[in-house]
């Protein structure tokens, strides 16, 4: 496994620029993974499929195209509930924070 640079994780633990926060439906704007996994944990199922059903699944999209992490991206696609991408990202960033201790 390829070691991770400190400043790579800091890079996928930062905000991103305001152009590309992700607009949630339920109105929450999220600015960084750290707010992706705080939304998750409390989002209703019919907020979760409104983004991620058999059509489409935005989080996804939005962590590997604005947040650049292609590992938490691939599993939050295969996620079928808001708990599950929730643990998938608490995962990936209790990962990353560690990077940075």
């Amino acid at each position: 496994m390829a070691k991770m640079p400190k400043t790579e994780a800091e890079r996928l633990l930062a905000d991103v620029a305001g152009e590309y926060v992700f607009w949630c439906h339920d109105g929450r704007v999220l600015r960084s993974m750290r707010d992706l996994q705080s939304a998750l944990a409390s989002m209703t199922e019919d907020t979760f499929y409104y983004h991620a059903n058999d059509d489409k699944n935005d989080f996804s999209n939005w962590v590997k195209e604005v947040i650049g992490d292609s590992k938490l991206a691939r599993e939050i696609s295969r996620s079928r509930t808001a708990q599950q991408a929730a643990r998938y990202t608490a995962d990936r960033v209790a990962f990353l924070g560690a990077k940075l201790a």
